[in-house]
């Protein structure tokens, strides 16, 4: 009985000596994830401020514009594709909705260069102004969401962290990137006060 109970003991002992060690990297990957989605969280928060502001931008440039009904259409349907991406899309469909969005909405914002009557249009100016206050708040918050799954990324992919990763689910999380589209979208100048080079 006893030659049976100390393999016993020892196997135990192991197993409780192996455990101990995974539960350290086992909180990092839960806290590390917990960090990713809260990040990913306003992101979503701040894309759904742009997206609350996108109507009365529209319905202001189109008291102006009204022939403009391509550029109206573009900013509807990439509104509400990123307004789908938002609710349930994954960070990669997040981020190909909101190039497409930041595309069309750099048209919308370039007729204003055609009509001076509302580039002096005060609700204009100043749905533009908050706009733009809230694109340097996604772009920070698709920093800090990078800067997290980076972090993360980094424990689920070395050792010992890929052991626990692989053993308990914990996968590696997509970055937010730019789509190729996004980098052909057209200058805006938001300067109301620039000069024509005529």
């Amino acid at each position: 009985m006893r030659k049976l109970l100390l393999p016993i003991i020892a196997i135990a002992a192991v197993l409780l000596v192996l455990g101990s060690m995974l539960i350290g990297p086992y909180n990092r990957l839960v806290d590390l994830s917990q960090d990713v989605d809260k990040a990913e969280s306003d992101i979503d928060v701040n894309l759904q401020r742009r997206l609350d502001l996108i109507p009365n931008l529209v319905e202001t440039v189109k008291g102006y514009a009204k022939h403009e009904e391509d550029v109206f259409k573009s900013v509807a349907d990439a509104r509400s594709k990123l307004a789908g991406a938002t609710q349930n899309g994954t960070i990669k469909e997040k981020s190909e909705a909101n190039a497409e969005m930041t595309s069309a909405l750099g048209r919308l914002i370039a007729i204003s260069e055609a009509y001076p009557e509302l580039k002096a249009d005060t609700q204009f100016t100043g749905l533009r102004d908050e706009l733009a206050g809230t694109e340097n708040r996604i772009a920070v918050s698709r920093r800090d969401y990078n800067d997290k799954a980076t972090e993360y990324n980094k424990v689920v992919k070395r050792f010992p962290g890929s052991i626990v990763a692989g053993l308990t689910g914990f996968r590696e999380r997509d970055l937010f990137k730019s789509d190729s589209a996004a980098q052909n979208a057209p200058d805006v100048n938001f300067d109301t006060n620039s000069k024509d080079s005529n």
